[in-house]
């Protein structure tokens, strides 16, 4: 196998970039994700006085209105799908109302729904002191702490943020700090400290970089290729602010060597692959998925650490990968408190098919099984959250798809 895939642009990078934006008041952006989270994200942007904002499935969209909308005083209601109500908001919630917004649950007490009822001062606000403070806990998503940030330089004291317990996905909160500071925001991060001087965003441009994250998918591809495969993803970075950057080292373990070529370019060797190897995933869960199944079918037995935040993600996809990959004759086990092994014995892709759960990661990190054999993807439509021209995409390279009634391969 050779050839180029095209990767779409961060849609972690997309979305942060846009809030920024729009606290700025101006700013052009280029090269921002096609992701249905990114275009959702602009739609709403682009609608300041709507009665209802429907984040739909996008947890950064749901995460970062609340905070861009709660501090910017609005008077509006922000709800999501069925999933999305079951995913918990109330650290968040809790946060923003310290810092005097108004925000009501208007179903479950802890999830969306939202009521937001405009900001007043708070005694934090009010205080003399050099910073507006909070303590949040770090072990939950970090897309919190990004939605808090973010606002922070809106605040009359700023914001310093005080993180308590072990802090998952820092490099997620690092870009948003990057991105901030590109804007003009004086901001620093001092370990289990961060902090957000009151100072008011610069309006600037910005370019954002390829996804790491779907790059993963290619990396899957060329690890299940046969040897001398190569693949060229353009638009990566050497020095990314991307955590999901991480995967050029993890997959040297599973057979994927990584050449930086000039011009933002990455080219993907196939190489042979390791033996067993522990890998923590709390800076990079997004990730786990595709790892575990690249184990699974490369025979590499795998101990994944780090998985927390993947129960309470698009499905909880622990128990979507124990399900899935047991149809293959792989195996996600607990073997301590959330500590999990991967293994396989007589893996075969042998036509079986893969439920998706409303999960775009789901669907994208099971199709490259089909350079084993062939396989159906249920639902393929979901990887338009972040990665609507995947499956053309893999058309290019050469796997070749009966769309009805899904992918085929």
């Amino acid at each position: 196998m050779r050839g180029t895939a095209q990767v779409p642009a961060s849609k972690s990078e997309s979305n942060r970039a846009l809030i920024i934006r729009a606290l700025a008041g101006s700013g052009e952006l280029h090269n921002l994700s096609d992701a249905n989270d990114t275009q959702l994200m602009q739609r709403l942007l682009q609608q300041p006085d709507a009665a209802l904002f429907d984040a739909e499935d996008a947890g950064t969209v749901m995460r970062f209105l609340t905070a861009y909308l709660a501090m910017t005083g609005r008077q509006t209601e922000l709800t999501g799908t069925a999933r999305m109500k079951e995913r918990p908001i109330r650290v968040l919630v809790e946060a923003l109302q310290e810092l005097g917004a108004r925000i009501e649950y208007r179903e479950e007490p802890g999830y969306p729904p939202l009521r937001l009822l405009g900001r007043t001062p708070g005694p934090a606000t009010e205080a003399t002191a050099d910073f507006t403070e909070l303590t949040v806990r770090g072990d939950i998503s970090s897309q919190y702490i990004s939605a808090l940030l973010m606002v922070g330089p809106t605040l009359p004291h700023g914001l310093r943020i005080r993180l308590t317990g072990k802090v998952g996905s820092r490099p997620y909160i690092r870009m948003t700090l990057a991105l901030m500071q590109h804007f003009g925001a004086v901001c620093r991060d001092l370990g289990e400290v961060l902090e957000v001087r009151p100072q008011a965003y610069e309006p600037t441009n910005y370019t954002v970089e390829g996804d790491w994250s779907a790059a993963s998918y290619w990396y899957a591809v060329v690890a299940l290729a046969p040897v001398g495969s190569h693949l060229t993803l353009p638009t990566l970075r050497r020095y990314s602010w991307q955590g999901d950057q991480a995967i050029a080292g993890i997959m040297a373990h599973l057979g994927v060597h990584t050449d930086f070529l000039a011009d933002e370019q990455v080219r993907l060797t196939k190489t042979a692959p390791g033996k067993e190897f522990t890998q923590d995933f709390t800076d990079c869960p997004d990730l786990a998925q595709t790892i575990a199944v690249v184990a699974a079918a490369t025979g590499v037995a795998v101990v994944m650490t780090g998985l927390e935040s993947l129960r309470i993600k698009e499905t909880d996809r622990i128990a979507a990968l124990q399900i899935e990959l047991a149809k293959f004759g792989g195996a996600l086990t607990e073997v301590d408190d959330e500590c999990f092994r991967v293994s396989a014995e007589n893996f075969r892709v042998n036509g079986q098919t893969v439920a998706t759960y409303h999960d775009h990661r789901m669907a994208m990190a099971f199709a490259p099984l089909a350079l084993l054999g062939p396989l159906t993807i249920e639902d393929p439509k979901v990887v338009r959250k972040s990665y609507p021209q995947f499956w053309r995409e893999l058309e290019k390279v050469g796997f070749t798809t009966d769309p009805t009634p899904a992918p085929v391969f």
